[in-house]
């Protein structure tokens, strides 16, 4: 454990991608392959189920700290992350465990998830007392389902690589499904990843997804004559690739999850393909006789869902819509033009991606703008000589994305982040008035109480699109500016507007705005807008039917 706890924090303390490479190198030259086998799958990715629930851990804390709750929560509120606090107001231990990370976590934390409560609440305590306050924090994290580093799986598997000699393509190409939580990594498999496997990819493995840059600047500026590019709406679903061989079928999704089973009919229709195809493409809540799919959030109600009923089957079927053929025949033809791969996928019988029709960038830029009508957030244009890469490598695949929608929101709450942020308040939750204020005074006075039907309502949280500057900005006003604390969460006076974006938005009882938007960011900070002017909850609906 303490060899993995050093290498989280040289990954930790530093953005140096060289230096994060030789960290990760100097690890893989010293650990032992079971432990390398677990380190490589939590840095890329792997998330083993949450063991603990936070408030047994707070309460454990507590208890083995001797610190009554209001102190601790004190600490946590200073710190902004539970591991931290946890980790630090804990006695020295009195006796070491020194124990590799793979004994760790086959032994002592995968298990925690079938104990009973009495049997859990000893193992942490017994496991709280013989580590360091370092080792602790990496124990809270694993068993909380809070771990993540800032590294990429591209830069796992550059270390790779480099500290192998093995070519970085092949160690990209197997180590697909590599992070599947309900396959933990062994020393075999971590050897794996390593040895070239003779006819390339077997069983269920998938391939690595090849992925599109966002466009920037018009097409015409950047990426020559039209009749070079192939054209495709842009769908708003699960990415995925559909794998048949030796007579079984099996669905990825590009987080390399295993979900064959939550979408049978997908299944059932790839079990007519012949062995040894893969199909690279989109799942679309879809509704038989449309012609259009379904709203995304129609899709929701069946992510994450392991056990389907019928009615929930009968309310949103779902469909694949291919983009692209990665093998046929058993053999691999991500090397073979676009063009050609396409014609194999069409031959096929799948249900393909439609090429949008325009003579040039103009006429493709005027279909783009019915995007939202047809339920898309745009345009794919990839070259029709293109192979099939490695993630988001070359500039052969782009994505032309319309702007996303936005509304002009009110900073109420703010809460620090992670990692080097902890220190910082970079989590914030937005909200919109009831209805439109009259002026500024009346704003005010909603605000001081003096007006029961005008209100902030909360309805949205995001945490990206600020440089370091404004967060440090935002961060200073929050100081400033905090009237309650709740643990970790800050409620501010409302002071900052920010425009916010979004890429969908749903009616949604679980808010209490009655609305849900997807992928809310903050698009850039209002200091010109003053807090009367701020949207309303008339202005999201308005969006949500313009959205249909």
């Amino acid at each position: 454990m303490k060899r993995f706890v050093a290498l989280y924090l040289a990954l930790d303390a530093s953005t140096s991608t060289l230096a994060k490479v030789a960290a990760l190198k100097r690890y893989l030259a010293e650990a032992p392959a079971d432990d390398a086998a677990w380190a490589v799958y939590l840095l890329a990715g792997g998330t083993p189920r949450r063991a603990v629930p936070t408030a047994e851990l707070r309460a454990l804390a507590c208890e083995a700290a001797g610190l009554p709750e209001w102190l601790f929560e004190a600490g946590y509120a200073a710190t902004g992350d539970l591991a931290e606090a946890i980790a630090y107001v804990l006695p020295d231990p009195a006796t070491r465990i020194d124990e590799p990370l793979s004994s760790w976590m086959r032994h002592r934390i995968l298990p925690l998830r079938g104990l009973d409560p009495a049997a859990r609440r000893e193992t942490v305590l017994a496991a709280w007392g013989g580590l360091t306050a370092d080792e602790r924090f990496m124990f809270v994290k694993l068993v909380g389902g809070g771990f993540r580093v800032g590294v990429s799986k591209l830069l796992v598997q550059r270390a790779l690589a480099e500290w192998s000699g093995a070519d970085a393509a092949g160690i990209a190409q197997r180590m697909m499904g590599y992070t599947d939580i309900d396959t933990p990594p062994t020393a075999e498999r971590f050897e794996a990843l390593l040895t070239e496997q003779p006819g390339g990819a077997r069983g269920g493995q998938p391939y690595p997804f090849f992925l599109a840059h966002p466009l920037p600047g018009e097409p015409a500026d950047s990426l020559g004559a039209r009749d070079d590019w192939l054209a495709e709406w842009k769908y708003d679903g699960i990415r995925a690739q559909v794998v048949k061989r030796d007579g079984q079928v099996w669905i990825w999704s590009r987080g390399e999850e295993l979900v064959t089973e939550r979408f049978p009919e997908v299944a059932l229709e790839a079990a007519t393909w012949p062995d040894g195809t893969v199909v690279d493409g989109e799942l679309l809540a879809w509704r038989h006789g449309e012609a259009e799919p379904a709203p995304f959030a129609l899709l929701q109600k069946r992510i994450g869902r392991t056990k389907l009923s019928k009615a929930i089957l009968a309310e949103a079927p779902v469909r694949l819509l291919a983009y692209d053929l990665l093998e046929s025949e058993g053999a691999d033809r991500r090397t073979e033009p676009l063009r050609q791969r396409r014609e194999r996928l069409l031959a096929l019988g799948v249900a393909v991606s439609p090429l949008v029709d325009a003579p040039d960038w103009p006429g493709l830029a005027a279909a783009r703008e019915g995007s939202r009508e047809r339920r898309v957030e745009g345009l794919m244009l990839k070259h029709r000589e293109s192979a099939y890469g490695i993630g988001r490598t070359g500039n052969a695949w782009w994505k032309w994305k319309i702007a996303p929608l936005s509304v002009d929101a009110v900073l109420i709450y703010a809460q620090a982040g992670h990692g080097r942020r902890a220190n910082l308040y970079t989590d914030y939750s937005f909200a919109v008035w009831s209805r439109p204020p009259r002026d500024a005074a009346e704003a005010q006075a909603a605000l001081d109480g003096a007006v029961s039907d005008l209100q902030l309502v909360p309805f949205a949280k995001a945490y990206s699109g600020l440089t370091d500057e404004e967060i440090k900005q935002v961060d200073r006003v929050v100081r400033q500016t905090t009237v309650e604390k709740f643990g970790p969460v800050r409620r501010v006076r409302p002071t900052l507007v920010f425009e916010l974006g979004f890429e969908g938005i749903q009616a949604s009882t679980r808010h209490k705005s009655g609305i849900a938007v997807r992928f809310p960011r903050m698009l850039r900070m209002r200091g010109d807008k003053p807090l009367h002017e701020a949207d309303t909850l008339g202005a999201l609906r308005l969006l949500m039917e313009e959205a249909g």
